[in-house]
């Protein structure tokens, strides 16, 4: 699984990363984790603001930090899809 936290490395961004490794541990999931920073990057995803989660190349949330429960069905539908 492939993990891109979007954002310019603000508050929120941190604490979007911090949660989902949180979330990745507790789970005993498997990915990687990319911080994207370069705003021409970014803007290749369908994002309006960030900060922005994508997993396999498919934003799953942007604009916020979601909750550890919210993170953990989105990883955990991510890797049913596969």
């Amino acid at each position: 699984m492939k993990i891109k936290i979007l954002g310019s490395g603000c508050a929120n961004c941190q604490r979007l990363e911090k949660t989902v490794r949180e979330v990745l541990e507790e789970m005993g999931v498997e990915a990687t984790i990319e911080k994207v920073k370069d705003i021409k990057k970014i803007m290749e995803y369908p994002i309006l603001t960030t900060p922005g989660l994508v997993i396999d190349e498919k934003l799953v949330s942007s604009g916020k930090v979601p909750g550890k429960e919210e993170i953990a069905r989105i990883i955990h539908n991510a890797s049913r899809m596969k």
